[in-house]
């Protein structure tokens, strides 16, 4: 049996606030993932208002702590809304800060880990999602470079009924249950998912 250690490392979306079962899209995916040929290992690293630069900071002694190097160690990165969220006039992690935060990130991990980047959700806020697009395809071109899959969200889920009720009826952010489940379909049935 394969032994899989998936490390989910980024913000509150990763941590799955708002989710009544307290699984978010992480556990959600590994849920479906396992299978009697995979023992699959999950850790939840998502730490809530993170930003790339927090994440930065401490993804690499986190993952590592986690990663045997007897086990298929995979590393799975997802954070962005935060970076751009406004404070004192400007957002708390500039775009040219935020690409220059992933590029050393997805640099140092791609070395020890199998890599998957999925992109920032839209939240119930009009220009706060300008700026989140924005930053997901300047993700998109830097993930390119890598050569590291990227799943964008954005555009998949800001027509989506159930996410933007969810977002709306919870704290205009996060969704409940069935948006963490949009979220884990997804990427479930996206063809760079390694299971």
């Amino acid at each position: 049996m394969e032994d899989i250690r998936i490390s989910y490392i980024g913000d509150s979306f990763i941590n799955g606030v708002g989710d009544s079962y307290m699984l978010g899209w992480a556990g959600r995916l590994s849920l479906m993932s396992r299978s009697e040929k995979r023992e699959i290992t999950h850790y939840n690293l998502g730490v809530r208002r993170d930003t790339s630069s927090d994440i930065l900071r401490r993804w690499e002694s986190e993952a590592d702590a986690r990663s045997p190097k007897s086990s298929i160690n995979c590393a799975i990165f997802s954070f962005g809304v935060n970076d751009t969220e406004i404070e004192d006039g400007k957002p708390r992690v500039s775009l040219v800060n935020s690409m220059t935060n992933i590029r050393e990130i997805l640099g140092l991990a791609r070395v020890n880990y199998n890599v998957l980047m999925i992109g920032p959700p839209p939240i119930d806020d009009p220009k706060q999602n300008e700026r989140i697009k924005s930053y997901d395809n300047a993700y998109i071109t830097i993930c390119n470079m890598f050569h590291i899959p990227y799943l964008s969200l954005f555009d998949r889920l800001i027509e989506d009924e159930v996410w933007m009720r969810e977002i709306r009826s919870y704290d205009g952010t996060h969704p409940r249950d069935e948006g963490y489940e949009l979220i884990a379909r997804h990427i479930y049935e996206w063809e760079a998912w390694w299971f």
